[in-house]
């Protein structure tokens, strides 16, 4: 019988072949996307798991600001890392990196800006899992200016030879020029990771040129992380904190507000809410998106094929009437039918993995992360791919198998039975729902296009158009002659304007422990962030001021005792009126003064966040030079530029950025997003399209007959159209009043990560409504068109 079943099934694909491309098809393409949409959930929970003492590291988060705000870095002070291990035996281990560095590196004339480099502590590999290919992880970062590199960096300086012992000149960074030896190579760094380097050199290095800065537990510059035992509890141990930090915490640091706590390794990617990140972070509430889009297009296209099996069910009924007259029970039908839609189900996995192994390269360059063969070509995913395409199957299959194994044979074979309210309303419903979900994709589409439109084109505070940044790295001959090099700049056609700062909008910055002068005249404590800046970056990079001046070389003090803040600033100093602050004390960083001018809010920082409060001073301290360039012909300006730079300084690379690139790759994840979001929703509408083509085309069979005899009694083709059409535009806008509620919260709840974003207007889901219902006119118009052209005669004569 089994033989039979599979004959029987074969028979039925291949005589339909129509409805079994749309059925096979849709469910290959859901099943593909549910599989895709799973290896790229799978790589974001996988972030981190593969350091074989994962569960046991922990790391520190600083809380500064006042307790009411309780602002959290993960960027903080030094000493925190050595007291903690000193004083608490369930610290096993700590390991500290500092803030990321860019470290111009040179071997044997091949020199290259390395921006992904850290200084560590030498126990870093007896806490993470980063296996050395050469040398010993015991003592390869213990001695000053010694350096690991990653297998792919070693090679591009090296190529073949080995490159251990060897000595490699280090220029910038946060320790003095020097030789760098190679004590070790290791893999690089997983992609799966929630921050990697390229270069790793031990923190003794640092140390010797700024040994100080490892003592105070005001200076912000390092990264903690600390091994636990098996016992730790991390409830237990935050209880303990307020005791231990008024032990170690210096008098004049327990004069403002600072505590910490601790998050487990394995929540740094998805769940850290913390700011100053080591390096990338993932959206938990992105995954349960795609999660949840994932199970639409499922159910979609599973909708599909209960849709067009149980349309189907009439064709077959004479089948299943002589095979019951002939001895057949319930239960053998019952098999027969689910067998056929498992054989049905499962070729359709078969294609759909095959469209996901062909799509892997392309997924990869959307998504920003490596997808292999061995990503699907695995136990463990098969037996996922192929569970889902069982219970989808046994799903999607049962209630056709039912509805056939219940016909009665007599009233079969008599030709009475015709499709039952139950059944033509469970179609309906159906239809009313993968549309929902469809309606509810397509407003979601247009909203996130919207918000991040909105993100490209927002009025951000400065000048952004044409500013090209030149990144020399702290570079000390370039800064002992920085105005010269800055006129010589200046002096090309092209350029109408420089300034130099130690950061552009976009980059990284600190922050600053800062003293205020209040309403009262006592000095506060405050922690704005810091742009050091010189004389013509406010007027480059057109800044409105709103209080006061900006800096002028005309003030001899402005270039030693006073400070300019935005708006945001004074409101957290405590003042209302800008022009209040002016002439108001100030104490940061060894530079006491006054405040001279007050600069409207800009969004140095990405629309995610509002904009802090930011103290900008005076410095011809340095790593940028930003050029306004006014040219059509921008290749022949870099090249004029370039030029220029080699000789003003032939020994550095001409390294450059344009600042709107730079400052929008802040919004790569929200890009890729974006990208994920609208394929997967238009796949998810093509699939629903696929069903409603099917259900159209075998409506439009079922009323052959009545199209030929309203077209024998004069009926015109746009009537007779209207007439298969109206049903399912009626199911459609159902679908729209359903799926707009849903909708609006869900993107609500979405925009909710920005600080600056849309508001949803009405017209976002009366444009995805119309375009739903044009969606479904051009559907369903097709047949409809066909059927009513159709010679009536034909339909008239046959029976």
């Amino acid at each position: 019988m089994f033989k039979n079943y599979l004959k029987i099934a074969w028979r039925n694909l291949i005589k339909n072949k129509g409805y079994s491309i749309i059925n096979i098809g849709g469910l290959a393409i859901g099943m593909a996307c549910f599989l895709m949409i799973a290896l790229f959930i799978n790589n974001e929970l996988s972030y981190d798991t593969y350091h074989e003492k994962g569960d046991n590291i922990y790391r520190v988060v600083h809380h500064g600001g006042s307790e009411d705000l309780n602002d959290r870095w993960i960027w903080g002070n030094a000493p925190v890392g050595p007291a903690l291990k000193a004083d608490f035996s369930e610290v096993i281990e700590k390991v500290q990196f500092s803030g990321r560095s860019d470290v111009l590196l040179e071997y044997n004339k091949n020199s290259f800006q390395e921006s992904n480099c850290f200084y560590v502590d030498a126990t870093v590999f007896d806490v993470f899992s980063w296996p050395l290919i050469s040398g010993n992880p015991d003592t390869a970062l213990e001695a000053p200016y010694s350096i690991v590199l990653t297998e792919s960096t070693a090679k591009k300086y090296f190529g073949n030879e080995d490159p251990m012992g060897k000595t490699v000149d280090g220029v910038g960074g946060r320790a003095d020029d020097g030789l760098y030896t190679v004590t070790g190579v290791m893999k690089d760094v997983p992609s799966n990771s929630h921050f990697s380097f390229d270069v790793l050199l031990s923190m003794s290095s640092f140390y010797q040129t700024r040994p100080s800065i490892f003592d105070s537990w005001g200076y912000v510059d390092f990264y903690t992380y600390f091994l636990v035992d098996d016992n730790f509890n991390v409830a237990d141990f935050q209880a303990k904190m307020p005791s231990f930090l008024k032990s170690r915490l210096p008098e004049e640091s327990k004069d403002y507000y600072y505590n910490i706590s601790f998050e487990p390794l394995k929540d740094t990617y998805l769940k850290s809410k913390a700011a100053r990140q080591p390096g990338i972070t993932g959206s938990l509430n992105n995954i349960y998106i795609f999660a949840i889009i994932g199970l639409f297009i499922l159910i979609i296209a599973s909708i599909n094929f209960m849709n067009l099996a149980t349309a189907r069910s009439m064709e077959r009924a004479k089948e299943v009437g002589v095979r019951k007259v002939i001895g057949a029970d319930k239960k053998g039908l019952v098999y027969q039918f689910m067998g056929e839609s498992l054989i049905m189900v499962f070729l359709s996995a078969g294609i759909g993995l095959l469209i996901v192994a062909i799509c892997l390269p392309w997924m990869g360059n959307i998504t920003g992360k490596e997808f292999s063969l061995d990503n699907i070509i695995n136990t463990k995913t098969l037996l996922l791919y192929f569970g889902t395409a069982l219970i989808t199957g046994l799903l999607s299959g049962s209630y056709p198998a039912f509805v056939l194994s219940n016909f009665k044979p007599i009233s079969v074979l008599k030709g009475l039975v015709s499709s039952s309210p139950q059944g033509v309303n469970l179609r309906k419903g159906l239809v009313i729902f993968q549309f929902s979900l469809s309606i509810a994709l397509i407003a979601s589409t247009v909203i996130v296009y919207y918000q991040l439109g909105f993100m490209l084109n927002k009025n951000l505070g400065f000048d952004n158009e044409q500013q090209l940044v030149i990144d020399f790295n702290w570079d000390g001959q370039v800064l002992d002659n920085i105005e010269t090099v800055k006129n010589e700049l200046k002096s090309l056609p092209e350029v109408t304007s420089v300034a130099s700062s130690r950061t552009v909008p976009g980059s990284h910055f600190p922050a600053a422990g800062t003293e205020i002068e209040s309403f009262e005249g006592s000095m506060e404590h405050f922690e704005p962030f810091l742009y050091e800046i010189d004389f013509d970056f406010i007027p480059h990079y057109e800044i409105e001021v709103v209080a006061g001046r900006p800096y002028s070389r005309e003030f001899v003090s402005d270039s030693l005792s006073a400070m300019i803040v935005n708006e945001a600033a004074v409101k957290s100093f405590g003042y209302s009126d800008p022009a209040e602050i002016i002439g108001k004390k100030f104490q940061q960083w060894g530079r006491e003064g006054t405040i001279v001018g007050v600069v409207k809010d800009f969004n140095y920082m990405s629309l995610h966040e509002k904009v802090a409060p930011l103290s900008m001073r005076y410095s011809q301290y340095g790593r940028y030079i930003s050029l306004k360039v006014k040219t059509s012909d921008m290749q022949q300006a870099i090249s004029s530029i370039e030029g220029k730079w080699a000789e003003l300084a032939p020994h550095r690379p001409f390294l450059y950025s344009f600042l709107n690139d730079s400052f929008n790759e802040q919004y790569q994840a929200d890009f890729r997003f974006k990208k994920l979001f609208t394929l997967f929703s238009f796949l998810a509408i093509l699939i629903a399209c696929l069903g409603l083509f099917g259900l159209a085309t075998y409506s439009a069979m079922l009323r052959t007959k009545e199209i030929g005899i309203r077209k024998v009694l004069g009926a015109e083709v746009t009537s007779i159209v209207a007439l298969l059409s109206k049903d399912f535009i009626k199911l459609v806008l159902i679908s729209i009043l359903i799926a707009t509620p849903f909708a609006w919260y869900a993107m609500n709840k979405w925009l909710n990560v920005y600080a600056y974003k849309i508001d949803i207007s009405w017209w976002v889901f009366a444009l995805a409504g119309l375009m739903a219902v044009s969606v479904a006119i051009l559907t369903v118009s097709y047949h409809a068109i066909r059927s009513a052209r159709a010679n009536p005669i034909k339909s008239l004569r046959t029976e």
